[in-house]
């Protein structure tokens, strides 16, 4: 998720800028009676999935058997210190597209203190291309932390996923698919080794640098997990992804006190999208 920019205090205000049957072939030629009429056996029907693993390789092909895909992406993110809370959303359509020359292009808005600030994005040949508000465009490797911290790519989740292989839980409440890697709250020590803390820990990252420019100086050894939850929601018929949802909260000990760094980001599947993501001339 893109930086926000309002903080609680100077020292915050500097820290954050930013899923054939076989025929029967009847009697043999020549017999007495009739030949018997051919029967086609019915198509056996597909094994239901019954791992978290199963299930993700079902998402995997049914959101590829689409062109492209519509969605509506809304998140939050801020720090709390000593009480003063200071946070910025963001709400945004992406239209992403399929295939091994994948393409993205979003839409949305950034608003912090009540002030919105545009943001677009184009993703295409590994390159993302980014204008906030009045400024130019900045692009730069889709791989490099500070372009890839700012594109929602909910297809994305869907590899995230299998290299979480064990971490991820399955669930079927309510008539839907759920599948889940967490972490529960205690130091970052203990946990850092999952692969969807590592995750956070690339989302906290941006605002981790700016804190310390700032003068929190705070070790990581000494960071603490308040939560991380990744969560994908199948439809439990056609196996498409209709809603991923990251989560993620750090403390960080600072001059007595706690710094509360919260992330939360919802992605929503609108439908699907069967025109072109292409980079406006110019930019590619």
């Amino acid at each position: 998720m893109r930086r926000t920019s309002a903080v609680p205090a100077v020292l915050l205000a500097a820290a954050l800028t930013g899923c054939a049957g076989a025929a029967d072939e009847g009697k043999p030629a020549g017999a007495a009676q009739p030949t018997a009429q051919r029967t086609q056996a019915a198509p056996a029907e597909p094994e239901q999935p019954r791992t978290a693993a199963e299930f993700l390789a079902r998402a995997e092909e049914a959101m590829a058997g689409q062109k492209g895909w519509t969605f509506a992406v809304n998140g939050r993110e801020g720090l709390v210190l000593s009480g003063q809370d200071s946070s910025a959303t963001y709400s945004a359509t992406v239209r992403r597209s399929t295939g091994e020359a994948w393409a993205l292009h979003s839409v949305g808005a950034t608003v912090s203190k009540g002030v919105s600030k545009s943001e677009e994005i184009y993703v295409a040949d590994g390159t993302a291309y980014v204008k906030k508000g009045a400024a130019g465009w900045e692009h730069g490797p889709v791989t490099d932390p500070e372009f890839a911290d700012k594109v929602e790519d909910p297809i994305a989740a869907l590899d995230a996923f299998r290299e979480y292989g064990a971490e991820v839980t399955l669930a079927e409440p309510d008539g839907r698919v759920e599948l889940r890697a967490r972490a529960a709250s205690g130091p970052l020590t203990g946990v850092r080794d999952k692969a969807v803390v590592q995750k956070a820990l690339r989302e906290l990252a941006p605002t981790l640098r700016q804190l310390r420019a700032a003068g929190v100086t705070t070790p990581e050894s000494a960071i603490a997990v308040g939560g991380v939850e990744e969560l994908l929601v199948l439809n439990p018929s056609t196996y498409r992804v209709t809603a991923h949802t990251f989560k993620c909260t750090f403390l960080i000990p600072y001059d007595g006190q706690r710094i509360r760094y919260e992330q939360d980001v919802t992605e929503r599947t609108s439908g699907t999208y069967d025109e072109v993501v292409a980079v406006p001339e110019g930019l590619g």
